[in-house]
């Protein structure tokens, strides 16, 4: 019997992670200008307008309580504010303000940076396949995602440079 123990390459979720461990640790608070956690809640909340705060707990994997210190945090930010749902009282819908807007848009541009340095091994061709099939995958997994087609930052991508933004 062989003593050796052959691996196989990861699989797509593992190798997933370890590129979003590898976001992770270039997203400084001093380069975003803000937590990548409020980033992550931000561009949820700008891309499902007026989203009921339990969706935004069940997209962003968190719990109710952990949910409502964030919005706590990007309401003092004036980043969001909470609506009473006209339809069910008992729900709050969070909508981006205009200051909200405005810092999701100053992070995101600081974030190609990291993009830039994170995916310097794929071509531009390569990384707007990259995010087509990622926005794919995230409309299977997460209800109301963006679709492809809206605002895809793929387009026109293979005349830009690789070091340029996305």
């Amino acid at each position: 019997m062989n003593n050796k123990v052959r691996s196989a390459p990861p699989n797509s979720m593992v190798l997933l992670t370890r590129l979003a461990k590898q976001v992770y640790r270039r997203s400084n608070e001093d380069l975003l200008g803000m937590h990548l956690r409020l980033l992550m809640a931000l561009s949820y909340v700008r891309d499902h307008d007026r989203a009921p705060q339990q969706e935004l707990a069940d997209a962003l994997c968190m719990d109710a309580n952990n949910v409502v210190l964030l919005l706590n945090e990007l309401e003092d930010l004036s980043y969001v504010a909470r609506r009473r749902d006209p339809g069910d009282r008992r729900r709050h819908l969070v909508e981006l303000t205009a200051e909200g807007f405005r810092a999701l848009t100053d992070a995101e541009s600081a974030q190609e940076t990291i993009e830039d340095d994170v995916l310097r091994a794929l071509d531009p061709d390569e990384r707007a396949i990259l995010w087509r099939l990622l926005t794919r995958a995230l409309q299977g997994a997460e209800p109301q995602a963006p679709s492809a087609e809206r605002d895809d930052p793929g387009a026109g991508l293979a005349e830009k440079s690789v070091s340029s933004p996305a």
